[in-house]
């Protein structure tokens, strides 16, 4: 098979539809060519195998998104169980077959358009197919409620794939998460299908005007109204609740964390200075309520008293932080600017949270705000280091030798 597949590949070597067939070639084969002389850096993290690995972080919160879809459907119409149990309650069949029919064509639609793109504009710009989508393609499911229009999706996809990719020269160019701009586009152009009490649970907006519809409201909107909650810390850890696809399970955005953290493919310190950042700001507004410096009227009162720490348990801020802002094309190159870049991320989505009753879930438009900063982060950062070697070299030792590459050092930099 594998023979016949490499005798279709020179046949088409050299064709319009080359690049087309070279990306189902190099799907699942890796290339006959080798090297065979010369000094060359062999690696196994090539860009397919890093996207794979990625996915493979992504496919517990897909498979739990499925049964959580089918969990708050039916609890929306007969009400949460007394006492839950995992197995009678939670994973069960006719959890995972409304889950899988709902969501499994966001998947399909999700990656049909924007692979299809992709492949589209490799053929017309004769290049290789890139494997960025296969993450991305993944990812958009994951950031939109349940019952997204199919239609609207795939407009949105296209609008990401074009406008947020393409258009600056295919993967490793954009300046913007694809996934995030097409989450974007879907809430600036369609704000009612992206927010409000009926969007979260499957079949809410039909049951909206029956007299026993329970909304599917998420904790972030509860507070944004000023009203309680009714989730236990452990619902919000492990994700029985109400919310985007694969947002609610902070337990499994845990392991994924720690997955690609481990394999090196996601940065540690984005990671660990988003979660700084959170935090950080999550105590401000604690201790300005604490303080009793905000009366309980304000709007803004029940979101900032809400404990710094439990904001990392609800809402998308968990998954935005180890899947979207870790993107290494996006994001900051330099070390300290990683530090920097992930702590912003944080601090902007708890700000955003607060500030903006409307819409209570901001770690999107906080990860594309950074995402246009990350290049001046990494600018300042470079300059800093280029200074801080200059006055090092004002008090060293020079040798007559290396005087003039000083010198040349010097006049490069000023």
């Amino acid at each position: 098979m594998k023979d016949k597949l490499h005798q279709l590949k020179l046949k088409y070597q050299g064709k319009k539809m080359a690049p087309a067939f070279g990306a189902f070639h190099t799907f699942l084969y890796t290339p006959n060519e080798t090297t065979h002389s010369g000094a060359h850096v062999r690696g196994a993290d090539d860009l397919k195998r890093t996207m794979n690995t990625v996915i493979m972080a992504l496919v517990p919160c897909l498979l739990f998104g499925m049964f959580n879809a089918g969990y708050q459907h039916y609890s929306a119409i007969n009400g949460f169980p007394e006492s839950f149990s995992l197995m009678d309650d939670f994973l069960t069949w006719k959890n995972f077959l409304v889950g899988i029919t709902t969501i499994l064509p966001l998947v399909i639609v999700s990656y049909g358009i924007g692979l299809g793109i992709e492949f589209l504009f490799a053929v017309i710009k004769g290049h290789e197919v890139e494997e960025g989508y296969l993450v991305t393609g993944m990812l958009v499911p994951l950031i939109v409620p349940v019952d997204t229009p199919l239609w609207m999706l795939a407009i949105a996809v296209a609008f990401g794939v074009v406008i947020g990719k393409e258009v600056f020269g295919g993967t490793g160019m954009n300046i913007l998460n694809p996934a995030l701009t097409i989450r974007a586009f879907l809430f600036f152009a369609y704000p009612t299908w992206m927010s409000g009490d009926k969007v979260w649970v499957h079949g809410a907006v039909e049951r909206a005007g029956t007299p026993d519809a329970i909304s599917g409201e998420t904790i972030l909107g509860s507070l944004a109204q000023g009203s309680d909650y009714s989730y236990s810390l452990s619902d919000m850890f492990y994700g029985f609740i109400p919310g985007s696809v694969g947002e609610t399970s902070t337990f499994l955005i845990l392991l994924g964390a720690l997955f690609l953290m481990f394999s090196k493919i996601a940065s540690w310190r984005i990671i660990i200075s988003g979660v700084i950042g959170s935090l950080a700001m999550g105590l401000i507004f604690n201790g300005i309520v604490d303080a009793g410096w905000l009366p309980e009227y304000s709007k803004f009162y029940t979101l900032m008293s809400f404990p710094y720490w439990q904001h990392l348990l609800v809402g998308g801020l968990a998954f935005g932080i180890v899947f979207m802002a870790t993107d290494p094309v996006t994001g900051s190159q330099t070390n300290r600017g990683k530090w920097i870049y992930g702590f912003l991320i944080g601090f902007l989505s708890v700000m955003i949270r607060v500030f903006n009753p409307g819409y209570p879930e901001g770690v999107f438009l906080a990860i594309l705000l950074m995402n246009v900063f990350a290049p001046t982060i990494d600018h300042y950062v470079v300059r800093g280091n280029i200074k801080k070697r200059l006055r090092r070299l004002k008090t060293a030792t020079i040798y007559p030798k290396a005087s003039d590459e000083v010198d040349s050092l010097k006049t490069e930099t000023a």
